[in-house]
C-alpha cells in the first residue's frame, strides 16, 4: 500500500489523477495540495490548503511518509505579469523537488508538456531525445524548459530519487470546458459560440498541427508512472495529429481558407494587448512550431495506452464548452456565459 501526494490537485490534470488514485486498490491514501480545499470527497483523500508561491509553505511536512509525489500545480494567468507565474511555476516547483528530497519521498512525478521541446517537425515524430529548451518568447515554454534543467541539476544530486517527467499534449476532457475557456479565451467568451453552425470557415493557418490527449488517459499514465521502477520521460499524445482538415472533418465544415500566420498572430496579439484575450500570441507563436511526439516508449515500457481518439477529445471538449461544464472545484467551476 502506498501515500501520494498530489499538487495541484484540484485543476484539469490533478481531478482525474486524484480520482484515480483514490479508485486504485494500491493506494492507501491520497493527499491532495491546492490553494482552496473543494467541496469534492472522493475516497482515501484528505486535502491540505498550501500555495506554491509562498515561502511560507511547509511542503517538507505535507511530504512526510509518501510513497510517491505527483507535481500538477501551474498557473497559466496573469499572461500580462510573467514574474508572477514566474514565482508560481518556477520557484514553487523548486520549492517541491527540494521538500521532495528533504522528505525523503522515493519517487516524483513531474508534469512536463510538449511545450518544453524545442521547435520541431510537423511531419514526423520526435522522441524524448529532441531537445527541451522551449519557445524563450513565451511564458509557460520557457517555465516548462527551466524546469527540465532544474529536475537536470535535482537528478544529478539526488540520485535516491526516481524522477519521471511527462510530456503531454494539450489536454482536455469536458470537466476542464469552462476553465480553459477562461484561461484562453476570457470569462466572458460565450461558450455556445462553440458550434460548428456559426463557422462560415475554417482558418487554415500554416503550422497549426498539434496534438490532444483526453485528460484521463494522461492521469491513467501518471498512475503507471507512480507504481512502476521507471524514470526519465515520456511523451503521451493520442491519434491522430489535429489540423485544419481533421478539425473541418469533425465540424463538418467544407470550407477552409488559407489564413497567413501574421495576420493570424495580428490579430491576437491586438487582442491580448488590449486585454480582451488573455491568450498571449507568443503562445500562438510556440505552438505553430511545437514537434509531434512520438509515443512509442510510453507504450511499449509503461504499458500505457489512451482510450479515446483525438476526434473524440475534442468533441467531447466542445460539448463542454456549449453546455458550460465544470466540476465542484474552485478552478474548475462551470458557468455558462451567452
Amino acid at each position: 500500500m502506498s501515500r501520494i501526494v498530489v499538487t495541484g490537485a484540484t485543476g484539469n490534470v490533478g481531478t482525474s489523477v486524484v480520482r484515480l488514485l483514490s479508485q486504485d486498490p494500491e493506494v492507501d491514501s491520497v493527499l491532495g495540495l491546492a490553494r482552496r480545499i473543494p467541496d469534492w470527497s472522493p475516497p482515501k483523500t484528505d486535502w491540505s490548503a498550501v500555495d506554491l508561491s509562498s515561502q511560507q509553505a511547509d511542503l517538507e511536512k505535507e511530504f512526510a511518509g509518501a510513497d510517491a509525489v505527483v507535481h500538477l500545480a501551474w498557473a497559466f494567468q496573469p499572461t500580462h505579469d510573467p514574474a508572477a507565474t514566474w514565482r508560481t511555476n518556477v520557484l514553487g516547483s523548486i520549492r517541491v523537488f527540494e521538500a521532495v528530497a528533504a522528505a525523503g519521498v522515493p519517487a516524483l512525478v513531474h508534469a512536463s508538456s510538449v511545450g518544453a521541446y524545442s521547435p520541431g517537425p510537423k511531419d514526423e515524430a520526435v522522441a524524448e531525445s529532441w531537445p527541451t529548451h522551449g519557445w524563450p518568447d513565451a511564458a509557460y515554454c520557457r517555465e516548462k524548459a527551466y524546469l527540465e534543467r532544474a529536475l537536470d541539476t535535482f537528478e544529478r544530486d539526488h540520485a535516491e530519487v526516481r524522477v519521471v517527467r511527462m510530456r503531454p499534449a494539450f489536454l482536455f476532457k469536458r470537466e476542464s470546458a469552462s476553465e480553459q475557456r477562461r484561461i484562453f479565451g476570457g470569462r466572458f467568451l460565450p461558450g455556445p459560440l462553440a458550434r460548428p453552425e456559426l463557422l462560415p470557415f475554417l482558418p487554415d493557418i500554416p503550422g497549426l498541427r498539434v496534438q490532444a490527449l483526453h485528460t484521463d488517459d494522461a492521469a491513467k499514465a501518471y498512475r503507471l508512472a507512480v507504481h512502476s521502477d521507471l524514470r526519465g520521460a515520456f511523451n503521451l499524445a493520442a491519434e491522430p495529429p489535429v489540423d485544419a482538415e481533421l478539425l473541418g472533418e469533425m465540424l463538418g465544415v467544407d470550407r477552409r481558407v488559407r489564413l497567413p500566420r501574421t495576420a493570424a498572430r495580428s490579430a491576437l496579439a491586438a487582442a491580448w494587448g488590449l486585454h480582451l484575450l488573455p491568450a498571449s500570441p507568443h503562445l500562438f507563436d510556440a505552438v505553430l512550431r511545437l514537434p509531434l511526439m512520438d509515443c512509442t516508449r510510453a507504450r511499449t515500457e509503461l504499458r500505457w495506452n489512451p482510450e479515446h481518439t483525438a476526434n473524440e477529445v475534442l468533441e467531447e471538449f466542445l460539448k463542454g464548452l456549449q453546455q458550460g461544464a465544470g466540476a465542484s472545484t474552485e478552478p474548475l467551476r462551470g458557468r455558462k456565459v451567452g
